[in-house]
C-alpha cells in the first residue's frame, strides 16, 4: 500500500529517510520502500511513525484529515 502522508510529514519536519528509519528502529531501504509503497509497511512500523510525528495511524493512512491526536 501507498501512504503519501509519511513522506509528507518527514519532508515538512525537515528529516531524511536515514533520520526517520534510525528513530523507528528499521533499515533505510524498508522506510524507502514503505514511502514509495514498494513494501507493505508493518503495523508495528505506521504505529511507530505516528507516535514520532505525533499524529493517529488513522491519519497516517488517509481514513481522515485530522492530524491532531485526541487529548
Amino acid at each position: 500500500m501507498y501512504y503519501p502522508r509519511i513522506k509528507e510529514l518527514r519532508l515538512e519536519q525537515g528529516r531524511t529517510q536515514v533520520n526517520v528509519s534510525t528513530m523507528i528502529g528499521i533499515d533505510q531501504s524498508y522506510y524507502s520502500k514503505y514511502e514509495r509503497g514498494a513494501q507493505n509497511i508493518t503495523l508495528e512500523a505506521i504505529i511507530k511513525i505516528a507516535q514520532l510525528y505525533n499524529v493517529s495511524v488513522d491519519y497516517l493512512i488517509g481514513r481522515t484529515d485530522k492530524r491532531e491526536l485526541n487529548k
